[in-house]
């Protein structure tokens, strides 16, 4: 299987850390791509009409995205338990609160990065900025228990999403008042899955 990536991903990331849990590094081999949303690869275009990132490459059907689909395929090509059943309604709403954050996260980013600084419209990205907040504060006030359990895709998905707010948006300062989820991050952070997958340009 090929993995159609960019290291900058925090789409890709969540598939990337899978990867490692799951022991599948041998099975997976990534294909690092350059592209954005104003000049689509054609890879990736080949790959994923949409234009976006990740997408995965199979022999035996048509190429699959995005990550949530990718990493219920590869979780179960392996059987590594991620989406576990015992709880599953709870993973894939942390999973899906977590890609909400990002939706938002690169929103601002793509904002600043390719409107024209005279279009730029310093309300839409502080909507986006409250959406993220009230993701961060249910985070904090619902969810510590499950996050601070056996390891599964909600608490990756999290986790990659922290990371990219420290990435690109540190400026914001997450932490403030939240503890708790702080705490949980700092140490989530240094799994070694994690740290072999740190955003990079």
């Amino acid at each position: 299987m090929k993995l159609i990536s960019s290291p900058a991903s925090p789409y890709v990331r969540k598939v990337r850390v899978l990867i490692h849990e799951a022991g599948l590094g041998d099975e997976v081999q990534e294909l690092p791509v350059k592209t954005t949303p104003m000049d689509t690869a054609a890879d990736v275009a080949a790959a994923n009409p949409l234009g976006k990132i990740p997408a995965l490459i199979r022999d035996e059907g048509p190429a699959i995205y995005d990550s949530r689909v990718i990493c219920r395929f590869l979780d179960a090509h392996a059987q590594a338990g991620l989406y576990p059943e015992s709880r599953l309604w709870e993973v894939l709403t942390l999973e899906a609160t977590a890609d909400g954050i990002l939706d938002s996260a690169i929103g601002i980013v793509y904002e600043k990065r390719f409107r024209p600084e005279n279009m730029l419209s310093e309300d839409w990205m502080e909507a986006q900025w409250a959406k993220i907040d009230r993701a961060l504060d249910a985070l904090g006030a619902k969810w510590m228990s499950h996050l601070s359990g056996p390891l599964d895709m909600g608490q990756v998905a999290v986790g990659c999403a922290l990371g990219y707010l420290d990435f690109r948006h540190d400026a914001r300062k997450w932490r403030k008042g939240r503890g708790a989820l702080d705490d949980w991050y700092a140490a989530f952070a240094e799994i070694p899955s994690m740290k072999a997958t740190e955003p990079r340009d």
